[in-house]
């Protein structure tokens, strides 16, 4: 469903990322493990075509289509949903006016709404005065609506207490029950694994992908060594 030949990405005119290669197929999910400033949110950046993220060299494969050169919208309505680290407040728009904007089935609005306990926050603007938990439910909530067919997660579970982990991962993995779904998750706490089933996983370092490997063994790893050794592949390989 996706795929990622020899990107390279500048910044302000710094290189960030480095002669990429993935693919992630259609029913998949991916885990993509890195410290910080290591590139990981510039990539998923870069894969939804925003602003500032400039491709020097490669290609960006959606769907067998090269969409290198196509706006963000133009990528959303193809399929692509993005759930962001830090969601942003939007005051003067209700929780229910962009539900509804994204999906028309009432059904669907109120269902995901009691799943992600969000019934008592349609009527408030998205995100303001929301906890961490309540803004990355609320966040959820507006993509799941939105019913992508490859989801882009950049660490959903930062800054989230575990009740609010096991929420939105069951819902998560139920979404990506379906076969046509596929996602690629950034993670540091590891803890979405425990909802999610990943088929890999790799490394990002300096702007690199280093080791792939199975997902649980490879955070096992991080944790036991460090990222440093990653460049050395300690964890057990995909054959």
């Amino acid at each position: 469903m996706l795929e990622v030949n020899g990107l390279s990405v500048e910044v302000e005119g710094k290189l960030i990322l480095d002669n990429i290669h993935f693919s992630i197929k259609k029913g998949e999910a991916a885990v993509l493990f890195g410290p910080n400033g290591s590139g990981k949110s510039t990539l998923i950046k870069t894969i939804m075509g925003f602003a500032g993220y400039e491709v020097t060299k490669g290609d960006i494969i959606f769907k067998g289509k090269k969409i290198n050169d196509f706006s963000t919208e133009q990528r959303v309505k193809l399929g692509l949903g993005i759930m962001y680290q830090h969601p942003p407040a939007i005051r003067g728009v209700k929780l229910s006016q962009i539900a509804r904007v994204l999906s028309k089935n009432e059904k669907d609005i109120r269902l995901m709404s009691e799943r992600l306990a969000l019934t008592g926050h349609l009527d408030r603007d998205i995100n303001l005065g929301f906890s961490g938990g309540e803004m990355k439910r609320s966040e959820l909530f507006q993509v799941i609506l939105q019913n992508p067919d490859f989801l882009l997660l950049d660490e959903p579970e930062s800054g989230v207490d575990l009740e609010n982990i096991g929420i939105m991962g069951k819902v998560l993995s139920d979404y990506l029950r379906d076969a046509a779904k596929s996602a690629l998750m950034i993670t540091h706490t590891g803890y979405i694994l425990e909802y999610v089933k990943a088929k890999n996983s790799c490394v990002m370092i300096e702007g690199k992908l280093w080791c792939v490997g199975n997902p649980k063994e490879m955070f096992e790893s991080i944790r036991k060594y460090g990222y440093d050794k990653c460049k050395e592949c300690v964890c057990p390989r995909v054959k």
